[in-house]
């Protein structure tokens, strides 16, 4: 991978025009606002933000004072159309959602695709993420990953959705809002075990933070018994299923049976023991007991 640059203005073009920015804001912690993303947000012609009340304030913050936009779930395939225009027309537009990074569970993805599908230049402004934030603090695998998101609110097909995701081998990531996180962890509880290792987090980067980790079981208990947990912006990191050895497979612990009945038995009876005790074919564990005296 390239290094990362030591000039932080250098990453910005000296011409800005023609350009889509993709600009990440705080989760929640304004020291994370990346200098890159306030040259741009100051640089650009329009910010389109999901709520301007609620980016204005963030922006002044920084002494940003760009024109705003608004764009958000409801009017993102109409508004967009019109801010792509501008774009061609050479205006550079920077995207910011309420928190964190644009598209992730936050409006943008049309009008990054229709630029592509334009063929307008679409920059990323990278910086705080609370899926990023979550996975790394989680302390589960991320070499692959399952972003679900916000569950259906309706128990029926949240309840659906986890009996498809509950053999998944993959970390899973979830956000919850706080007035159905018990439903939902009883659910999870249910349907992926209760002995799932799980990392539940809460307000992450703010003032009353929490990440706590345990079962399914545990978390369960420890949200329903204390009502702060139930407040603000929830991530539950859940640990993907361990795959289990085929039916016919000798894993470590049947050979390491075998290896010991072996030292006081002949062959074909330890074979015969090893087969009761594992559930493995006789012939099987035989075959291997004479690979392993070769």
């Amino acid at each position: 991978m390239n290094q990362p640059t030591s000039n932080i203005s250098g990453n910005l073009p000296d011409n800005l025009s023609g350009t889509l920015y993709i600009v990440a804001t705080p989760i929640g912690n304004l020291g994370d606002m990346s200098q890159r993303a306030i040259e741009t947000l100051k640089n650009v012609d329009l910010i389109a933000a999901e709520d301007t009340r609620h980016s204005r304030t963030l922006l002044q913050q920084f002494a940003i004072t760009t024109s705003l936009t608004a764009l958000h779930e409801h009017n993102e395939r109409d508004a967009c159309e019109g801010l792509l225009k501008k774009i061609q027309a050479g205006e550079s537009i920077a995207v910011i959602s309420d928190a964190g990074t644009p598209l992730i569970s936050d409006p943008g993805y049309y009008i990054v695709r229709r630029a592509h599908q334009l063929g307008l230049p679409v920059v990323p402004i990278p910086g705080a993420s609370t899926l990023t934030a979550a996975l790394c603090a989680a302390g589960l695998a991320t070499n692959s990953v399952h972003f679900e998101g916000f569950l259906s609110s309706k128990s029926t097909q949240r309840i659906a959705r986890l009996k498809a995701l509950a053999d998944s081998s993959d970390t899973l990531v979830f956000f919850e809002a706080p007035h159905r996180i018990i439903d939902t962890l009883a659910d999870m509880k249910e349907y992926f075990g209760e002995s799932r290792e799980a990392v539940f987090m809460r307000e992450l980067t703010k003032m009353f933070e929490t990440i706590r980790a345990g079962s399914l079981a545990y978390l369960h208990e420890f949200v329903s018994a204390d009502s702060n947990q139930r407040k603000g912006e929830i991530a539950i990191v859940i640990e993907g299923i361990k795959a289990k050895p085929a039916d016919n497979e000798i894993n470590t612990e049947s050979e390491r049976i075998l290896k010991l009945l072996l030292k006081e038995l002949p062959t074909k009876k330890a074979a015969a023991i090893a087969a009761e005790i594992t559930g493995l074919r006789k012939n099987q564990l035989y075959q291997h007991a004479l690979e392993i005296s070769d």
